[in-house]
């Protein structure tokens, strides 16, 4: 059975991971991860296209395209079985861990032999890392901190691959019951920024069907990913599949539906406050549906609006259904017309391959237009970042005259010459302010130093944001979800300082970050800070991460009036800290 997307480029991963602990070439090792993440952003499924129509997809060449093809037909390649050989499968693991590069991993396991997470813990627990060159015992303590830190979100995944997999599963089960509806629910539907297990229901067009029938839950156990059947069911069947995805499918009654989607969608807090809520009015609420207590007569349970409207109360979005004011705002009908992602009119974050990004600078701006964006902001590293070959004063200059040469040259779109800007560990600007002040827009973010106390941390965010050239905030916290931990940060001095210079806080769309968070985000907008949602783009395929940033913003009940990138163009640059100082 034929491969979809995902599995591929879950192999395509795998092969760049491996190449990188082989050592080979990095434009190879590159070559593989770009390739993985082209086919798993593609519409069209690999296994559908000959090699000439996959070398038609942007960065896949004569060999890349053979291999696709031969992992859609068959689930694996030649190189991938011949690095599988040389490597355990459990080392990828080991590459995920904070702290653990590909040159700590192959020492590791030349070395030592440390092959599997447990193997790492054991001998770090029992001091031998320290033993090998260039580890010691401070790094022998910082990987034992990470391996802590893995094992506070286990079983959990981050909400763009949860996702990918949910999307999979779907399109699969379309395929194979034209006749019955799928919708996920849970966590994912919610816009969670981790998931644990992936929850869809399945309805049938036509009440009185079962699964037997149907063949919906035969077909499910038959994923090509699926790794072990947990548990089938006539109603509910349970899957594990490869990368530890556990999903649950349910069918439900179509009278049910509503009540289902209401039932598995909600958080436990929010549930339990309106099953409180329909036994102060008498009524009995479960995935079944609505019922009066007396007689069990249903009132409502077909849609989630009839639920919401016969406890009297406005339906809530999914993103909102946290139990953290939105029942009584649902009460009043005061629920917020939330942020959609239609709204966003400009990105103002994104690289190119002057520093780390992977598509050049027309690239960049040509994909961004076709994605509909009315203006885009190129923020390239400053020099601090060397890793990611960072700009300083004099590449910094002229990278903002080919942008703004770029900008004169095509129409259709608006491109602003920034930078993302390191903010130094005292505070500082990573460049001269007479190099900041030349430019359209300047990004100030950290990306060292991250383990400051908190008064430390803060008085550095808030010196940056007192820099007369600096206008947005990036990823405030620096976090990078189920990995490292967000940085020490007093959120509420920071959006009050943001507030008062004319500073946006960033939401970042990088599903690895979403940061601000959601409550970090609510918090920010109450202290009256601007926001702005941006991708963080090192890709063209990349401007697609706008929709995590959006949901985070959703969770943070803002809307279109507290994002300052869904003014109209001109609007915008007026709204930027560095414009609206001089006008003050």
């Amino acid at each position: 059975m034929a491969l979809d997307n995902l599995a591929v480029a879950r192999v395509l991963g795998e092969i760049g991971d491996l190449l990188e602990l082989k050592g080979e070439n990095p434009f190879k090792i590159r070559a593989y991860r770009n390739g993985a993440d082209v086919v798993a952003h593609q519409p069209e499924q690999a296994a559908s296209r000959d090699e000439a129509q996959l070398r038609a997809w942007p960065g896949i060449g004569k060999d890349l395209a053979a291999r696709i093809r031969e992992i859609a037909a068959t689930g694996t390649c030649a190189i991938h079985q011949e690095l599988l050989a040389q490597f355990p499968a459990t080392l990828l693991e080991l590459l995920r861990l904070q702290g653990a590069g590909a040159k700590t991993v192959a020492l590791l396991y030349s070395e030592l032999r440390i092959a599997s997470i447990d193997d790492l813990e054991a001998a770090a627990r029992a001091g031998r890392l320290r033993s090998l060159k260039g580890m010691g015992a401070k790094k022998e303590q910082l990987l034992l901190r990470a391996l802590e830190e893995r094992k506070q979100h286990v079983n959990r995944h981050l909400i763009g691959h949860a996702d990918e997999v949910a999307r999979a599963v779907v399109r699969y089960l379309e395929e194979r019951a034209p006749g019955v509806m799928f919708e996920v629910v849970g966590s994912l539907r919610r816009g969670a920024e981790t998931c644990g297990d992936i929850d869809i229901l399945a309805t049938p067009s036509q009440a009185g069907q079962d699964a037997a029938t149907l063949g919906v839950m035969e077909a499910f156990t038959q994923f090509p990913l699926v790794e072990r059947v947990l548990g089938d069911g006539a109603t509910k069947s349970s899957v594990l599949l490869r990368g530890g995805f556990q999903v649950d499918l349910r069918l439900i009654a179509p009278e049910s539906r509503g009540a289902a989607l209401q039932y598995f969608t909600g958080s436990k807090a929010h549930n339990i406050a309106l099953r409180d809520r329909a036994l102060e009015r008498g009524l009995r609420l479960s995935e079944y549906g609505l019922f009066r207590a007396a007689d069990e007569v249903r009132l409502a349970g077909d849609t989630e609006e009839s639920i919401y409207e016969a406890l009297g109360m406005a339906w809530i979005p999914p993103e909102l259904r946290e139990n953290r004011g939105e029942l009584a705002a649902a009460l009043d009908r005061q629920l917020p017309d939330l942020l959609a992602a239609a709204d966003l009119r400009g990105d103002l974050h994104m690289h190119t391959t002057e520093t780390d990004g992977k598509d050049d600078l027309e690239t960049m701006v040509l994909a961004a237009r076709d994605a509909g964006l009315e203006y885009i902001a190129i923020t390239d590293h400053s020099q601090s970042l060397a890793m990611a070959n960072g700009l300083d004063e004099t590449r910094a200059r002229a990278h903002a005259a080919r942008i703004r040469a770029l900008d004169a040259r095509i129409e259709g779109i608006h491109v602003l010459a920034g930078i993302e800007c390191d903010i130094l560990a005292d505070g500082r600007m990573d460049l001269a302010d007479d190099c900041l002040a030349e430019l359209d827009i300047v990004i100030g973010s950290v990306h060292s130093a991250m383990r400051q106390e908190e008064d430390e941390m803060t008085a550095r965010l808030i010196r940056a944001i007192e820099n007369p050239w600096v206008d947005v905030i990036g990823h405030p916290t620096s976090r990078m979800l189920l990995k490292r931990e967000p940085a020490r940060v007093n959120i509420e001095r920071v959006a009050r300082a943001a507030a008062a210079h004319g500073v946006a806080l960033e939401i970042n769309s990088q599903m690895h970050r979403l940061d601000l968070s959601d409550a970090n985000a609510r918090l920010a907008r109450a202290h009256g800070a601007r926001l702005i949602v941006s991708t963080d783009a090192h890709s063209r395929s990349a401007l697609a991460l706008r929709q995590w940033g959006v949901l985070t913003a959703r969770r943070a009940w803002l809307t279109k009036s507290d994002v300052i990138n869904t003014l109209p163009y001109d609007d915008f640059r007026r709204a930027l800290r560095r414009h609206r100082s001089r006008a003050a």
